[in-house]
């Protein structure tokens, strides 16, 4: 059973794709996450285009950032975001393989948290321009609690690849 709160709490939500129907997967997650319980969405980033990090041997990523609102707890969240990318066919293999579809929570309020699977922030969200990139394109004066503004993190990672592909409302 999911856990609300009264209170809306503000989240965003990366999501990536390299296999398949990658730009249609993320645009339909973007729909997915607007139908979650007791959430709405607020806001999507254009789709931007990034090379992997990590494991080299996989096609390029498609990458975005959805703002959302919602009453659901933070765990309750990442059980939901599970939920759609196994719908979508993720399958956990090795880490950093390729994917369908991921979804990870980057922030959720100014909360700093770990525990029971979920760190927040998300604990690669400093190394990974194809986060920031989008992040900062929705949320220019955002700050990711215990590291600072998107846009001094965003500076820091000047080698990472990543090309906007698809504008938002495109």
């Amino acid at each position: 059973m999911a856990h609300t709160t009264e209170q809306l709490s503000r989240a965003f939500v990366a999501l990536g794709s390299n296999l398949g129907e990658s730009i249609f997967l993320i645009h339909q997650a973007f729909d997915e996450l607007a139908q979650l319980p007791d959430t709405r969405l607020l806001i999507c980033s254009s789709l931007y285009k990034s090379a992997p990090v990590g494991r080299l041997d996989q096609p390029d990523f498609i990458n975005a950032v959805a703002q959302i609102e919602t009453r659901l707890a933070p765990h309750d969240l990442l059980t939901a975001l599970l939920e759609i990318e196994r719908r979508h066919g993720r399958v956990r293999k090795a880490l950093n393989a390729p994917r369908t579809l991921d979804l990870d929570i980057l922030m959720y309020d100014d909360l700093q948290y770990q525990a029971f699977g979920l760190t927040l922030p998300h604990p690669r969200i400093t190394q990974r321009a194809f986060v920031l990139q989008p992040l900062l394109e929705i949320s220019p004066d955002c700050y990711v609690p215990g590291y600072g503004t998107i846009a001094k993190l965003l500076a820091a990672c000047p080698e990472q690849r990543i090309e906007q592909i698809q504008k938002k409302n495109d």
